[in-house]
């Protein structure tokens, strides 16, 4: 696992890196010590990279199975230029014997790299998941919808090479409950959250297999249910490089993290032995950046977020070089403000767009 190639971090980085002095999350479930049964921080990274391994599969044995991924066979379904993006509905394989659709956005080769550097035959790429909406990716890819929700169009036009899937949930259902009633007809084992985590993953291997993509330079973002599958990709899939979840709800109570197309029921418990902190350990030490919009109406994360910021920290803490799990919180809601956009695509890029 690496952190950032570049040398330099965002100017804001101690801004969003520093806790309030004692945050509160009500019903935060139980925050199982990250390492030592008699709550001790790690002693050095190599303890922790044998603990990591235990807390991974521990979180994917929940989780449940997903077949090996099979080949993508993408095929260009329609394409236009928009401005100075070339933005293409492609259908590819997703899980073997189901074809899944998103937008591919692909800057022209004057547009500069998101560094500002000249193009040179690679650019780096970012996996961009949709929220909550009933036109799936269409807001995402700027195909419709308000200007703030356009992240990946948004991104394209920063020179970043952008993918947009379409989540199970919108894809050739009619219902949330007919996907998940289809998905656990095919896997009865298998929560509606790891169909998420691989089906972002199948996006990444996507964008991987581009050849004007850098694979050492891709990122992910998203936004609402996007934020949510950004964490888990982020913790289980270390092609990403930098990540941002905004407005995803760290907190099992924070949004409907119970709902049958995320992680089910089993998480109300107050002795549930998982929790999000282990995926921010996880994470480290690639830059992820969450925000939140405490304090406005509707929001998912916010200052209660730092407990479980705070209880990663000591895994974060054991490795080189500036800490980079940070915490945005705007306040003005479930929402992405213009500046607070410009921070996320500033994050992506120092930390992924080279």
């Amino acid at each position: 696992i690496v952190g950032p190639a570049c040398g330099q971090d965002v100017a804001w980085l101690t801004e969003v890196t520093r806790s309030p002095a004692q945050p509160v999350l009500e019903q935060a479930g139980r925050i199982a010590p990250l390492l030592a049964a008699d709550g001790s921080d790690p002693a050095d990274l190599s303890q922790w990279q044998v603990q990591r391994k235990l807390v991974r599969q521990q979180w994917l044995q929940f989780l449940g199975p997903m077949p090996e991924p099979p080949a993508l066979d993408v095929k260009v379904v329609t394409s236009e230029q928009v401005g100075t993006v070339v933005r293409q509905l492609v259908e590819y394989t997703g899980e073997p014997g189901l074809r899944v659709q998103g937008y591919l956005l692909v800057p022209h080769e004057t547009v500069p790299l998101p560094s500002g550097a000249a193009y040179a035959g690679k650019r780096p790429a970012v996996a961009a998941l949709h929220q909550t909406t009933n036109v799936s990716i269409d807001e995402i890819a700027g195909v419709s919808g308000p200007d703030a929700m356009q992240i990946g169009l948004k991104l394209a036009r920063r020179g970043f090479i952008v993918f947009c899937p379409r989540c199970f949930l919108w894809q050739d259902v009619s219902s949330l409950n007919e996907a998940v009633q289809r998905h656990r007809s095919r896997h009865p084992q298998t929560l509606g959250m790891a169909k998420m985590l691989y089906d972002a993953s199948r996006a990444v291997d996507l964008l991987s297999d581009m050849q004007q993509v850098d694979s050492q330079q891709i990122s992910a973002i998203g936004h609402s249910l996007g934020a949510k599958e950004v964490l888990y990709l982020a913790a289980f899939d270390e092609r990403v490089r930098a990540a941002v979840s905004c407005e995803g709800g760290l907190g099992f109570r924070s949004t409907n993290w119970d709902a049958a197309w995320y992680l089910g029921p089993a998480i109300r418990d107050p002795q549930f032995p998982l929790n999000h902190h282990q995926l921010l350990a996880l994470a480290a030490p690639r830059p992820l950046l969450v925000v939140g919009g405490e304090s406005g109406p509707g929001a998912a994360d916010g200052d209660r977020s730092w407990v479980l910021i705070n209880a990663a920290l000591p895994v974060w803490k054991l490795y080189p070089g500036p800490i980079r799990l940070g915490l945005l919180n705007h306040g003005e809601g479930h929402s992405i403000p213009d500046a607070v956009f410009e921070q996320m695509a500033q994050w992506l890029t120092v930390y992924a767009g080279r």
